[in-house]
């Protein structure tokens, strides 16, 4: 741990992007230079569903009432209970020692994130009046390959006003064939038009 330690805080000390960015880089490079990335990456996509998943944990990571002690020993047994290595548990030690407990779920998604950038991994957020099934979901995937976009990751939202077709947001880039914004746009050229 106090290595990890060590590279933790070099990394916050020199300044470069958001708190959770930082928290995540220092956990990626001392994963990296320890030959565990692959394991510490699966361990913290779990650790993401965990805190998607239990209201409890989350009530006990947001909690400002809890001491760093108790909260401490709180979030390592339910860590070490469901399973998780030495890396993350150490990690999640320093961030709980650091008192910041409450930006745990934003540093997991940095560290995605993270690890997304550096695998070369595109994010297309996808928003459709309906779930996709599996012949549009290969469908869309090979749009975005022809697009440029070679490996791709597409998170699915439901979003029933949208009434037909899709959003995708890649990046900074949105492609909006929705039939609302279709309608939208009819409505405004029309108004334009008398």
């Amino acid at each position: 741990m106090d290595t990890l330690v060590a590279s933790e805080a070099s990394t916050i000390a020199s300044g470069g992007g958001g708190l959770a960015d930082r928290y995540a880089a220092a956990l990626y490079s001392h994963a990296d230079d320890n030959h565990a990335l692959d394991a510490v990456v699966s361990e913290m996509e779990h650790l993401g569903r965990l805190i998607d998943a239990s209201a409890d944990f989350r009530r006990l990571l947001d909690s400002p009432l809890i001491d760093v002690k108790t909260g401490t020993a709180a979030v390592l047994a339910v860590l070490e209970q469901q399973g998780f290595g030495k890396f993350v548990r150490d990690f999640v030690g320093v961030v709980t020692s650091n008192r910041r407990l409450r930006q745990l779920r934003e540093i997991v998604s940095a560290f995605a994130a993270l690890v997304a950038q550096r695998r070369g991994i595109v994010t297309a957020h996808v928003v459709s009046a309906h779930p996709l099934n599996d012949v549009q979901r290969q469908q869309l995937r090979a749009r975005l390959i022809e697009a440029g976009y070679g490996n791709v990751n597409i998170h699915e939202k439901v979003e029933p006003d949208l009434l037909g077709g899709l959003i995708v947001r890649i990046g900074a880039r949105l492609y909006d064939t929705s039939l609302k914004s279709r309608l939208q746009r009819l409505q405004y050229a029309m108004k334009g038009a008398a």
